[in-house]
């Protein structure tokens, strides 16, 4: 069968999205080379990939990225210039990258490899740059015209004929691993370019048991979890309701910093987040993309408290769908058992239940799979 190589990033947003697409082609006796910095070759190696490591630049497992977009969108092409040469002899039969794996890209664009993005978040549409003109005023700035410049650079020496802006944002085929309703202006989007296959949810594992009593998963991704207030917030409005409340507090809080808690709240450093909400009445999140996907598959209503990049729009988007109520990381326990009442109603229940039926259909790994498959040798 095929040789594959996976070209990806050392954070969980942009890995954990294809575990379920790379195992499924595994399955179907493809051998999957991921490229990947060593925090997270055991991850991809329980997919059924074989980790091919990389010395990186890009933060280590848990720590933030940069706040500012210009210093975030510098941080790939710092990763390609540090990456590429540690890939640039290997030959394989086709080229999967992540949004931000420019090394693959780059690879298969130098030697004429089909090659597929896997879009872990939304996607261009037609007018984009209109309709976000505030938010990409940063591009007319004196520091991302030289990254660009820079990045142009690279290109030429590289003999890649693609602009910046085309190489990063226009690719020639896409696998977007989003629910179709998180997508903004999902008409607009060119669908000889992109295909919507959902996320690769369905072959998602993982085991949590039952309680007797409704579960509250609270949960802030990875790199958003310094947030002790709102932590204690929560348990001090879930738990006097009879509630179960598990905390997945991260890496930049400890027990000791939350002090005693109520009973029936747990506390846990990570958790199986997908096997969790699928025991969940109510999803807690920072409306990182990952975090709203596993909600909508899973049916789970969700208080939506951002706190960066994208998890703003995401958490518009989702009370537009009628299945999140929005707060802030300074919300008060009424607030929060406000949010929750407003959860648990027949009519936000039922919307959730709708939604995870039609996310589930859109075919997630198999779908994706299948068209890689169209075009390998």
């Amino acid at each position: 069968m095929s040789h594959i190589l996976m070209s990806g990033v050392g954070a969980h947003g942009h890995t954990n999205p294809h575990l379920g697409v790379v195992a499924e082609l595994v399955d179907r006796g493809h051998t999957v080379r991921w490229v990947i910095p060593a925090d997270f070759a055991e991850t991809v190696a329980e997919a059924g990939a074989e980790p091919f490591v990389v010395e990186s630049v890009t933060p280590t497992s848990g720590a933030p990225w940069p706040a500012d977009p210009i210093a975030g969108t510098a941080l790939f092409l710092d990763e390609l210039e540090h990456v590429f040469p540690q890939v640039e002899h290997l030959r394989p039969d086709l080229v999967l990258y992540d949004i931000g794996g420019y090394a693959g890209h780059a690879l298969a664009e130098r030697h004429g490899i089909p090659h597929v993005q896997l879009s872990p978040a939304m996607v261009a549409w037609e007018g984009f740059e209109t309709d976000l003109a505030d938010d990409l005023a940063f591009r007319r700035e004196p520091a991302f015209q030289a990254y660009l410049a820079r990045f142009a650079a690279w290109l030429h020496a590289h003999d890649i004929g693609l602009t910046p802006d085309d190489f990063t944002g226009r690719p020639a085929r896409c696998l977007v691993e989003i629910p179709e309703v998180m997508q903004p202006f999902a008409d607009r989007v060119d669908p000889g370019r992109y295909r919507f296959t959902g996320p690769a949810l369905d072959r998602r594992g993982g085991e949590w048991p039952a309680a007797d009593a409704p579960l509250v998963l609270v949960s802030l991704g990875s790199a958003y979890t310094d947030q002790p207030e709102l932590y204690r917030a929560c348990a001090e409005a879930f738990a006097p309701l009879g509630w179960r409340v598990v905390i997945a507090h991260g890496d930049h809080v400890t027990p000791a910093d939350l002090g005693p808690v109520p009973a029936g709240v747990e506390l846990h450093r990570w958790v199986p987040q997908f096997a969790v909400l699928g025991r969940a009445s109510l999803f807690v999140t920072h409306a990182g993309m990952g975090g709203c996907t596993e909600g909508l598959y899973q049916g789970v209503p969700m208080i939506a408290v951002p706190q960066a990049v994208d998890q703003f729009g995401n958490a518009a988007t989702l009370e537009g769908l009628g299945v999140a109520r929005r707060v802030g990381t300074d919300a008060t326990p009424d607030e929060l058992r406000a949010a929750l009442e407003w959860s648990q109603t027949e009519s936000v229940r039922a919307r959730s239940a709708e939604l995870r039926d039609r996310v589930r259909a859109e075919g997630g790994a198999g779908a994706a799979a299948d068209y890689v498959e169209t075009l390998l040798p």
